[in-house]
């Protein structure tokens, strides 16, 4: 390709193991410091820094600084995203870890994709939501349907806030392990956010597993199959 994007320089950026690790520990939305960053990849402060500085200058990351410490994030969703469909090529295609972890069956179940739900109950929100008639989707993406305007507003989410940002109101994004579509976009991080606030979940201080109550995970289900 001698014109248009440079995918080549993006994948060398996420293909090396090490960085693939550090990026796959920021798809939780969490700031983190370059030492816990070389921790999550397995490899020496200096090595971690070395990998970050070409993750800076290829626009992957982004440091901010507070008080004595620098952390990094993700430069927008479109990574997590982007991970998340080479997340769901290389399980298909059977290019998995030799070796799974105890949280694996668990970030299968429920886990943060940045700021939204995935894992199975991730695609099980989508599925309902569009069941219920309160997304659709059609070639052009996914849109809330007035009847789901009228269920975000009664579920207490501030729809005027969430149009006032630049970003998607709703947007599909493929989940790597149920290989299926979960909700993106402004709404899908204010759905996972109001279950925050109800009780319904907590997030996993250690990792991005996102953990139901039992009552949460009732009332879940119902949302999802009134």
């Amino acid at each position: 390709m001698k014109e248009g994007p440079d995918i080549a320089r993006v994948a060398t950026l996420l293909g090396d193991p090490a960085r693939a690790n550090m990026l796959t520990a920021l798809m939780s939305g969490r700031a983190l410091t370059a030492a816990e960053l070389a921790q999550e990849a397995g490899v020496t402060p200096q090595t971690a820094s070395s990998h970050l500085a070409k993750l800076e200058a290829g626009q992957i990351v982004i440091p901010r600084k507070q008080g004595r410490h620098r952390y990094f994030t993700l430069s927008g969703p479109d990574i997590v995203e982007a991970l998340e469909v080479l997340m769901g090529i290389a399980s298909r295609v059977g290019h998995n870890r030799v070796r799974t972890g105890p949280k694996d069956p668990a970030l299968r179940k429920a886990r943060v994709c940045y700021d939204h739900l995935a894992g199975e109950m991730g695609v099980a929100l989508f599925s309902g939501l569009e069941a219920r008639k309160l997304i659709s989707t059609d070639h052009n993406g996914v849109a809330l349907t007035d009847a789901g305007a009228d269920f975000a507003e009664a579920f207490g989410i501030n729809l005027n806030e969430l149009r006032t940002s630049r970003r998607p109101l709703c947007r599909e994004c493929l989940d790597w392990s149920a290989r299926q579509s979960h909700l993106a976009g402004s709404f899908g991080a204010a759905l996972l956010d109001r279950f925050y606030d109800l009780g319904w979940a907590q997030r996993s201080k250690e990792s991005r597993v996102v953990i139901f109550s039992p009552e949460g995970e009732r009332n879940f289900k119902a949302l999802c199959d009134s």
